[in-house]
Formats: C-alpha cells, sequence, structure tokens
C-alpha cells in the first residue's frame, strides 16, 4: 500500500515541503507520496478527518491553519499544548496526535546561523501560529525580552497574555504594528524575527517587505520565516544594509524532518532533504 502525507495550507502552491519531503522518503525506501493541499477554510474539518483512514500517515500545517487545525487533534504534544499551535499531524490508527515541530526546527535554524537567544531583546513581528512557536522557542533558550507587533492589536495581546501566563522570567509587550512604539520595538531588538506571510512567493504580498530596515538596530539579527523566496524583499535589505539575516529555508527543513521522524519513526537524511529544498528553490527562482 502506497502511503499518503502532505502539507495542509492556504495558498500552498509556493510550498517546497513536497520536494524535500519526497526525496526523503525516496531515501529511505517508504512508499508514499507527499503531496500538497489547498483548502478553503470550510474544508478544514473534513479533510482532516479524512487523514484517519489506514493509508494515511498525517500531514504537515501551514499558513493559515497552524491554531485551527488543533482544535481537531484526537490528543495534542505538550509542546503543541503549550504554544497553541500545530504543524505535524500523526495518524496512529485512526487517532490523530498534533505536534509542533516549529520550535525545535527554528531553535535548530538559529544554532547554525551561530545566534544565541540567551539574554537578547527579542521582537516577534506577527502573532500567528508561527510566532507562537518561535515565542516558545525563543523563551525555551532565555531571551531576557519579548515584543510582539502584530496588525490586529488583539491577537498581539492574545499572545501575550498566554505567554505571561506559564512564563513569569521573561519581559513581555504588545502592540499594533501602526503605533509609534512598533518602530522603537525594533529599533531596541538584538533579535527580529518576521512571522506574518508578507513577501511569500503567490501570495498577495510578493515582493514586499513588512518593514522598513531603517528602523533596525545597527547590530540587529534578522529572520524571515517565510523559505519561498529563499530571499525576501526584507533578508536582502537587511543583507544589503550590513546587518546580519536568514530566511526560512533551514527551519522549514529541520521542522519538517523532525516531522518526517514523527510519521516514519525513522532518522530523517536531513542532507538529502536539505539538498533538495536548496534544488527546488534554484528553480522557483529561474
Amino acid at each position: 500500500m502506497t502511503f499518503r502525507v502532505g502539507v495542509i495550507g492556504h495558498p500552498v502552491a509556493h510550498s517546497i515541503s513536497p520536494r524535500f519531503q519526497q526525496a526523503g522518503l525516496n531515501a529511505a525506501g517508504i512508499d508514499a507520496c507527499y503531496q500538497a493541499w489547498d483548502l478553503q477554510p470550510s474544508a478544514l474539518e473534513p479533510f482532516i478527518n479524512e487523514l484517519r483512514s489506514d493509508d494515511s500517515l498525517g500531514a504537515n500545517v501551514t499558513i493559515p491553519y497552524k491554531e485551527a487545525a488543533l482544535r481537531h487533534m484526537d490528543g495534542l504534544h505538550q509542546t503543541a499544548r503549550f504554544v497553541g499551535a500545530i504543524n505535524t499531524i500523526v495518524n496512529n490508527d485512526g487517532h490523530l496526535q498534533g505536534y509542533n515541530t516549529d520550535v525545535t526546527g527554528f531553535q535548530r535554524s538559529l544554532s547554525e546561523a551561530g545566534f544565541d537567544p540567551r539574554g537578547a531583546r527579542a521582537t516577534l513581528w506577527g502573532a500567528g501560529g508561527a510566532a507562537r512557536a518561535v515565542a516558545w522557542g525563543l523563551i525555551w533558550r532565555g531571551v531576557e525580552s519579548l515584543t510582539i507587533v502584530n496588525r490586529t492589536t488583539v491577537r498581539a495581546g492574545r499572545l501575550r497574555h498566554d505567554l505571561a501566563a506559564a512564563s513569569a522570567d521573561v519581559s513581555l509587550r504588545s502592540m499594533g504594528a501602526d503605533e509609534e512604539d512598533a518602530v522603537g520595538a525594533l529599533a531596541n531588538a538584538d533579535l527580529v524575527v518576521q512571522c506574518t506571510s508578507v513577501g511569500l512567493r503567490g501570495g498577495e504580498s510578493e515582493g514586499q517587505s513588512p518593514f522598513a530596515v531603517d528602523h533596525l538596530a545597527a547590530d540587529a539579527f534578522v529572520v524571515d520565516l517565510i523559505a519561498n523566496p529563499v530571499e525576501t524583499r526584507l533578508v536582502r535589505a537587511v543583507r544589503e544594509s550590513g546587518r546580519r539575516a536568514i530566511g526560512g529555508l533551514p527551519m522549514l527543513v529541520y521542522q519538517g524532518a523532525a516531522s518526517f521522524e514523527l510519521w516514519t519513526e525513522r532518522e530523517a537524511p536531513v542532507e538529502i532533504m536539505l539538498n533538495a529544498a536548496a534544488e527546488a528553490m534554484s528553480e522557483a527562482a529561474l
């Protein structure tokens, strides 16, 4: 039997997960097909229920369903419970378990880039499911302060409240992206993590940047979670300004490798997956 697995989102045409996940499955000799599933909101629940079938390994979950999908799980891993969002669904004989591998994927990408967040002042631009994973990853790595900036002030405040309820050691703030303090949150940050879909290839804001690089501190380190394109307008502008920046490709592959291991109970061929992801991005840039 050929198993099926894939990524759920809207849109997902930009996703390179099928390329590097399929490369990993093939290298491991696993008879499975990894697909991209673009779903309208009304189709999310019935589709997730279909993942209980015998031929389903589960799924990855991406924007905008990381929080919504959590409500349809039969069980949650502790990290997913803390974060309040999932990016991985595992089908265990019809029982759907939700996980969040974005946390470890993000932490690993920071480590590989040589940035230690311990004691840092961090600003998150965005307050969705990805931002929740990043926030917890930073708190667990010992940041000094965390400021959440979001287009919708209420959503930023909700994330701050959720973090404060379980972490008393980190200074937390939240605000709207159009508030004056948002510029200060960028200027005072050692680390800025862009967690929105602004700049995503194939999206409405393709080629745009969520904020001006001039607002950043001179030594700020910037992470843009968008993996496609491999160098967003924001990442390019930050690098051109002499600051350090990384895109979302490493995190995407590392979180995907963790998902792979949950589905298959085998060690992920990470190097093969990284190479496949880089190849896919090179082709997309042509």
